[in-house]
């Protein structure tokens, strides 16, 4: 149980399960996934997610419309912006989706492998990476990619440490490798 202080008041703030259906992802001012939107006895409620929190994103990002939903969420305190459209709150675990637990997406689970269908510059200029059909951006920096010497259209398979892309098209990865050949 949470509890806030509002007005020098103790509320507490008691966590429910929640059943629904997804209807759209929230996104954040910059582009990541700050949330969803659930359909519950025909009102929305929105869920917020933990923005530490960088395996939920890509799992929420491959939600579908319609899919059925339990949750775990806990009120939020009132905004000091005023009252939302809606209900909202903290979402504290993602139960299920279409009655099964959730798949947990890590980094590199799926692989970081595609066709390159563009390149990625660094703020000065020079390109430093590659943009795949798969959504995922493999960093090589600037003299990985005179190295690797890689054009559109060729495949990569790279291993690396990622993160979720804030646009929740894919990963970023730092590439250690690209094609078998080590970059460090």
């Amino acid at each position: 149980m949470l509890s806030v202080a509002i007005n020098n008041t103790t509320v507490a703030m008691a966590q429910t399960k929640t059943a629904g259906t997804f209807t759209q992802i929230i996104y954040s001012p910059r582009g990541g996934v700050e949330g969803f939107l659930l359909k519950v006895d025909d009102e929305p409620v929105q869920f917020v997610v933990d923005k530490h929190d960088e395996a939920l994103p890509s799992v929420v990002a491959a939600l579908e419309t319609g899919q059925q939903l339990i949750v775990t969420g806990e009120p939020t305190p009132p905004s000091s912006k005023g009252a939302g459209a809606h209900v909202v709150q903290s979402l504290v675990k993602l139960v299920s989706i279409d009655g099964a637990a959730p798949k947990k997406i890590k980094a590199g689970s799926q692989g970081y492998s595609g066709t390159v269908i563009r390149f990625n510059y660094a703020k000065h200029g020079a390109p430093n990476g590659y943009v795949l059909d798969s959504g995922d951006f493999i960093h090589v920096k600037p003299d990985g990619f005179l190295r690797l010497k890689l054009q559109i259209g060729d495949r990569i398979k790279a291993d690396g440490d990622a993160h979720f892309l804030e646009t929740g098209s894919g990963w970023a990865v730092e590439a250690t490798s690209v094609n078998g050949k080590k970059l460090k």
